[in-house]
């Protein structure tokens, strides 16, 4: 005769729960607070660049970062032809040039002219003047992942503002400042 089994019946299993909507992610990715930066590259002789949030720091050793870019952006072609790309993180008073490069049909040919830009010492790509730091990568990897692709680069280059003004972030849908 076996003995009573101690351990309370396991729970049957129940439907899973339905999948949120990608409204309600989106809402939930609103409220976590980011830096807003401008991706750059040179490609085919062309400047191109883009205003984004998903930026983030992956090793020190080696000093690598990574970017988030939709697969069906211009600016998907150009960061994997050219494999060398700079990041600008803007300062709270450059909302307009966030928003204008994360403007979509803008023109591509002379988008950056009314900008302050200068080219980067490693790769010559257009960085924003005026950025918080600017820092330089060379493509070391990518991953699909759903309808973006993320780009791993090796810092190659970084530059840090003397006297940096007060951060740009996205939260809730807006930009705001921290200071």
């Amino acid at each position: 005769m076996s003995e009573p089994s101690t351990h309370p019946a396991e729970p049957a299993a129940a439907d899973p729960p339905p999948r949120p909507s990608s409204d309600a992610f989106r809402q939930a990715m609103g409220r976590f607070a980011t830096g807003v930066t401008v991706v750059s590259s040179r490609w085919q002789g062309i400047d191109h660049a883009m205003t984004a949030n998903a930026v983030t720091s992956v090793s020190l050793e080696p000093m690598l970062l990574l970017v988030c870019v939709e697969q069906e952006s211009r600016f998907h072609d150009a960061i994997l032809g050219a494999g060398r790309w700079g990041i600008s993180i803007l300062e709270a008073s450059s909302r307009g040039t966030a928003d204008w490069l994360a403007t979509r049909g803008r023109p591509l040919h002379g988008q950056l002219g009314r900008l302050g830009v200068r080219r980067g010492p490693a790769t010559g790509v257009a960085l924003v003047a005026g950025a918080l730091a600017t820092i330089e990568c060379q493509t070391v990897s990518t991953h699909a992942a759903g309808d973006h692709s993320i780009v791993v680069g090796e810092v190659l280059s970084v530059e840090i503002a003397d006297h940096p003004g007060d951060a740009l972030l996205y939260f809730r849908g807006r930009y705001e400042t921290l200071k």
